[in-house]
Formats: C-alpha cells, structure tokens, sequence
C-alpha cells in the first residue's frame, strides 16, 4: 500500500512541473496598427526632400525623395557625434579626458567654437559646442582625438553608415563643410538620427540654448544653439541643424509629447524660416494623428511564476526587462498577440538572470520583443535538500 502511495505520489510531482512549464499562456489585446503612407495627404513645400517617422519603431508616417542624393551640410555631424557617443559607451573615450587642438582643427572656420591651436579642452566641451553649436573645429579635434586623422575618422563614418543599411550615404569630411562628392539622403539621416537619439548623453546638451564655452585661456565664447525650434516648437528637445549655399537649410529635429517621440527631416529648404515651419508641419501632422501605446511595461511582473529545475524554490517570479510599445494612427487599432519564449529555468537562478522573452505580434509578424528576467532567486539543490525533499514526499 505504501509503495502504492509513493507511485501515486511521483506521477502527481511530475504531472504538476509539467503542467508548471507549459502554463505560460498567450495574452491578446488590442493596440495600435502601424499607419500607411501619407504622401497622398501631407505635402512639405519649399524643399528637396522630407520625411516623418516614429523614434521608437522607426515607421514612416510620410516621406518625400526620401532617397534622393543631397548634399546635407552639417547634418554629416549627426555621425560625428554617434561615433563619439558610441567610443564614450564602450571606454574607449572619457569624457572628462583632455584633446589637444591641432592647427588643422583651430584653422577650420565656419561655425566654430574659437579653439586655441596647441591647448587642450575637455571631449565633454568639445562634443557640447558641436551639439549646441555645431562647432566644426571641435569636430576636427575629436576625429583627430579618435583615430588620428580627419581621413581615417571618415573611413570610420563610412563604415558605421554601412552598418547601419545607408546605401546612399558617402562622407568625405566630418564638419559637412562643401565638399566633392559627398552627399546622403533624408532616409540615410533618418537612419543615423535614430542612432544618435538613442543616447542620453546628446539630450543633456541638446536642450541648451545659450552658454560661455571656457578657452584654457581664461577668455570665453558665447555659444547659441542654431536649433531654434527647441524655444520655438513644444516637445522639441533636439535635432542637427545644416546649412550651405549648395545643401541649403537642413534639419532633423526630434519632438516628444506624451509617450510619443516623433523624428522629421528636412533637406534643402529654401531658408530656415521656411525649413522650421515644414519641420513643425510634420510633427503637428504626426502628433495630431498617431499615438505611441505601452503594451509591455518595463519592470512590470508576469501573472505566473517559472518553474525552476533542481531549485530549492521551485518557482521564481520574473518581470518584463523593458517596455514594449506599439505606433498607429489615434483610435486606429488591432489585434496584438504577446506570447512567451521561456524554455525550462535551471538552478541556479539569480535575481536579473535572464530567462526568455516576451514577443508582441500582429498578424504573426513580431513587432517588438522584451527579455524575461527573474525577480527573485533559487538556489541550487544540494544532497541534504534532495533527501528531505524526498522524505518529505513519503
């Protein structure tokens, strides 16, 4: 009868964890569908090219020549910048090291911060006086500072543009100062744009309108940012300006309202009072429209715990490890399906282990994923453990 008993017993324990690791059930919801184009709808007059798309998932809203070739001006620092960021995140740059100014750098002209040849700025001053000023010789000293070299800096500039699918995209210079045979197109600064706002560092300079840059010196530049839709426009909080008599007025400018962040282009504009206002027609069109909806919320917990395998606790509660969102025109929506990737937990299990994730889907077609982290954790099982698990269960 005994015997008997602990049979019964061991099916149950099984029966249990296998129904604990399949019970991770879909979640269907509804959410909004990403928008077609609206070129039929939106027009932007008095400039070569344009576009409008959502930061976070990248859908175009609208664009116009979107990949014609243009000369861009000084919108080429959009990728001066990202390569600057991107060094300073992985410790290849600090940004309270000191760069010193070559003759080259202090000689360039144009916009500039006055460096003085032969002393040294921090790359933290450097990189503010090309956000909020688009100083070119600042440019010039951080490409030197990176790789040597303006050339090899720029060899630099075309591979990331590779990388990152600009296929009509050649950089020659990293000030956007005229120059042969350089020229990209509004998707291609869409492409680099998305990059560079992804990095917190830029908004901290991006928002300044006016500052003394300090020279070792003693003596001062005064600075005034060249966006002027950062005073001018709600949400407006960043964009590279550019401007020649060959690319015209350029910007791409980025506008957050709510949980909305929004990105527009504009390219060859006939002036700047011209390009602001087709700047801000686009994202008046956008965030009259479109809406950005959180359908995962980063840190929130999932209703089911996960089985752990071998674990003194044999469950661990987890939680979504970001937040997920979906882009669609206002009180447009559809179906949405989240369903999980969570194969069987192994002890040990520590708090921040990932253990799968969370895939949100429309129509089969995955439109954004999140990890699934542990919140709490299981040791693992040791003989002691095992034994008195076992007696436990006689």
């Amino acid at each position: 009868m005994k015997v008997k008993n602990l049979f019964l017993k061991v099916c149950a324990v099984a029966l249990t964890a296998l129904v604990c690791a399949l019970a991770v059930p879909a979640v269907t919801a509804k959410a909004a569908s990403a928008p077609a184009s609206e070129s039929s709808v939106l027009k932007v007059d008095g400039a070569r090219a344009a576009m409008l798309l959502d930061y976070d998932t990248g859908t175009v809203i609208y664009e116009q020549n979107s990949t014609e070739r243009q000369p861009i001006a000084s919108m080429v620092k959009i990728m001066t910048l990202l390569l600057a960021f991107e060094q300073a995140d992985s410790g290849l740059l600090d940004y309270e090291e000191e760069v010193s100014v070559s003759q080259t750098a202090s000689s360039m002209g144009g916009s500039q911060a006055f460096l003085d040849a032969g002393s040294s700025y921090k790359v933290n001053d450097l990189l503010q006086s090309i956000v909020v000023a688009s100083a070119n010789d600042s440019c010039v000293a951080i490409a030197e500072k990176i790789d040597g070299s303006v050339d090899a800096f720029v060899s630099r500039m075309n591979k990331r543009a590779a990388e990152l699918g600009m296929e009509n995209t050649c950089f020659v210079n990293c000030t956007g100062l005229p120059s042969s045979g350089q020229y990209s197109c509004a998707k291609d600064v869409a492409a680099m744009s998305r990059e560079l706002f992804s990095h917190k560092k830029f908004f901290e300079y991006s928002g300044i309108w006016m500052y003394d840059f300090a020279h070792p010196s003693g003596r001062t530049t005064r600075l005034t940012n060249t966006n002027k839709l950062i005073k001018a426009y709600e949400g407006c909080d960043g964009g590279k300006t550019g401007f020649t008599n060959e690319a015209m007025s350029c910007l791409s400018a980025t506008a957050k309202r709510g949980n909305t962040r929004l990105m527009s282009i504009v390219i060859g504009a006939t002036d700047s009072k011209t390009r602001n206002a087709q700047i801000c027609k686009l994202f008046n069109y956008g965030f009259a429209g479109y809406e950005t909806k959180e359908v995962i919320k980063g840190g929130e917990k999932l209703s089911e715990p996960i089985c752990v395998k071998g674990g003194k606790e044999k469950t661990v509660e987890a939680a979504y490890q970001s937040s997920v969102y979906m882009f669609g025109k206002k009180g447009s929506t559809s179906d949405y399906e989240i369903t999980y990737e969570i194969p069987s937990a192994t002890a040990p299990v520590a708090e921040n282990d990932i253990l799968g994730k969370a895939v949100v889907s429309v129509d089969g077609k995955s439109v954004g994923e999140t990890s699934v982290v542990a919140v709490s954790k299981s040791d693992k099982m040791g003989y002691i453990d095992i034994v008195d698990e076992f007696i436990a269960e006689w």
